[in-house]
């Protein structure tokens, strides 16, 4: 019932997607053959523009492709993470070779080692020739290939930032390699790791004791999460925690919330726009790439100004929405509620009236405008 299941999501998340998606073989010369990958570029993607986008490399494409694709879509959609380049690797007929690890030393050999490469040496630097990708990449596996991803975190650079594990397949001395090594790292590095209560047992009880090493970790350059699903098994907790893992690796990157607003905005020290600035400075560190900044987030800080009368943040935020957004009404209308608020009437009057030759935004509507110019009308 539970494969019922996640097929069905499949099919209905690549419904979404599927007008996106490019199929490619590449020719690798790693692996002495070819190989089939599937690709999904972000809506509107221009490949004239000047947006890199982070990359997403799913092994076992042919099944875990289609889920992560949907959630992708749809959680950009929302702007709960930044739109992102999703390349899955098509492993069907060569999928033990492909993750076979030595009987001796645990790690890649053989098929295994030129599989290691072709991702490293041959796939990104493809994508990346082709496609505008940023630096900030994540892999994604399930079971055996889940395991497979760990082995880039043991390069003196590591391939990816993010790592997102479903119920791995824990090759000898992984766990304790890997939290020696997460203790250690330098780089801000997220993890995400998950099982179920109905996944194969023996899986189980090596992902819980894997996840006693590295929740005991204490670097706060590890970013870490698991999730111990109920009712699920090692198929359906794919589709309950790709939003999780997302969830947990975007977390920066998403609009300002109630939550993040009373307990960190209306706190933060230098005022609510001085927490802006640092946010978006802080997910272009994080991330590699600026983020344009979004209306929810400009509401929060004028909210939080008004509320602690601080009017320098309003000052702030009106100079920099009308160079954001100049062709907007949103830039007229924090103008006008700076003037406003300063008391000067007059200006404040321009402003609103500025903004009614210009587009409307998801929040500022004409009549909003109308509203604040009548206001201020009727007050002389």
């Amino acid at each position: 019932m539970n494969k019922i299941i996640l097929v069905l999501i499949c099919c209905l998340f690549s419904k979404l997607a599927i007008s996106q998606v490019i199929y490619e073989t590449i020719e690798s010369s790693k692996l002495g053959d070819s190989r089939e990958i599937k690709i999904q570029l972000p809506r509107n993607y221009n490949p004239d523009g000047d947006i890199l986008y982070p990359l997403i490399v799913v092994l076992d494409g042919d099944y875990l492709f289609e889920p992560v694709i949907g959630n992708t879509d749809y959680h950009s959609y929302w702007g709960d993470m930044p739109k992102s380049i999703v390349v899955g690797i098509n492993q069907a007929s060569t999928r033990e070779a492909d993750l076979y690890y030595s009987e001796t030393t645990f790690f890649p050999e053989e098929d295994s080692a030129r599989f290691f490469e072709f991702i490293g040496m041959e796939l990104i630097p493809h994508i990346n020739n082709n496609y505008l990708t940023s630096d900030f990449r994540i892999a994604v596996g399930h079971d055996q290939s889940a395991n497979f991803i760990n082995y880039y975190l043991f390069k003196d650079k590591p391939l990816f930032r993010g790592y997102v594990a479903f119920s791995p397949d824990l090759s000898p001395e992984m766990a304790s390699r890997l939290q020696e090594k997460l203790s250690s790292t330098d780089e801000d590095t997220f993890y995400y790791l998950a099982t179920a209560d109905n996944d194969v047992n023996s899986l189980r009880q090596d992902i819980m004791a894997f996840n006693g090493l590295l929740g005991a970790i204490d670097n706060p350059k590890l970013h870490y999460r698991f999730d111990d699903f109920t009712d699920a098994d090692h198929y359906s907790l794919v589709g309950l925690g790709i939003p999780k893992a997302i969830n947990e690796i975007f977390g920066l990157f998403k609009p300002i919330n109630k939550k993040e607003y009373k307990e960190k905005m209306l706190t933060f020290e230098e005022g609510p726009f001085a927490y802006l600035v640092k946010k978006y400075q802080d997910i272009e560190f994080f991330y590699g790439f600026e983020k344009k900044i979004v209306e929810n987030d400009i509401r929060a800080v004028a909210a939080a100004a008004k509320k602690l009368d601080d009017i320098e943040s309003l000052k702030n935020l009106s100079k920099l929405v009308k160079k954001e957004y100049p062709n907007s009404m949103i830039s007229a209308y924090y103008s006008g509620m700076y003037f406003e608020i300063e008391g000067n009437m007059k200006r404040a009057l321009l402003q609103y009236q500025s903004g009614l030759l210009l587009e409307e935004s998801e929040f500022i509507t004409k009549d909003m405008i109308l509203d604040k110019i009548y206001d201020i009308q009727d007050q002389n």
